[in-house]
């Protein structure tokens, strides 16, 4: 048990380490999902549409990779159940393509999932942060919290929420994680910026 604190400690350190040094990539990266989450929040029906086409396409490639790599590696075990698994993906994604509007209820319950297992490890990240008295702790269980919220209010809503749900939600949650991104960046500036002087009065 104790063996293993060093090496917390350490990563966490490199952590924080790493924030300080590239603050600006934080910065920059917070600053594109905001800016990403706001157009998906003013048109959801059109981020809705466009987050199940991508998904589609992500389905059908894969489901071709997997049935070219299948018959390559004919006589590999479980031949079978790696065939049926390509064959799936492949109709998964033309039907999302093909048909997006009806796939959009299925995506919105997978989304609603994602959601909340996003938001109950956010919530336990930033009390891993609170412990060591971050300001930046706040920002992140925030964040954690209206991923929930939103989850529940969009459940409760299908399936005639689907149309538009799926785009508000991608769009809230860029916001907020683009937000909490923006801060920590900021925070990790000020106290790199705040560390030579902090030194310089100690020596």
């Amino acid at each position: 048990m104790s063996t293993n604190q060093p090496d917390f400690s350490s990563a966490r350190r490199a952590v924080v380490e790493t924030m300080r040094e590239h603050w600006v990539l934080f910065l920059v990266e917070g600053i594109v999902l905001v800016v990403l989450g706001l157009l998906a929040i003013v048109i959801p029906p059109l981020a809705t549409l466009a987050v199940t086409i991508l998904i589609g396409w992500l389905f059908l490639i894969s489901g071709v990779v997997g049935l070219v790599t299948t018959f390559w590696a004919k006589g590999a075990p479980g031949f079978a159940w790696s065939l049926v698994s390509a064959i799936i993906a492949i109709v998964a994604g033309v039907v999302l393509l093909v048909w997006p509007i009806s796939g959009t209820v299925s995506l919105t319950l997978v989304l609603i999932v994602f959601f909340i297992i996003e938001g109950v490890a956010s919530i336990m990240y930033g009390i891993e942060h609170r412990r060591e008295a971050t300001s930046r702790a706040g920002w992140i269980i925030a964040s954690g919290v209206i991923d929930l919220i939103l989850a529940a209010i969009i459940f409760s809503g299908l399936p005639g929420s689907a149309a538009w749900a799926l785009g508000l939600l991608v769009g809230i949650n860029m916001v907020f994680g683009g937000t909490s991104l923006v801060a920590m960046a900021l925070g990790a500036h000020s106290q790199a910026g705040s560390s030579p002087t902090t030194a310089a009065r100690a020596s």
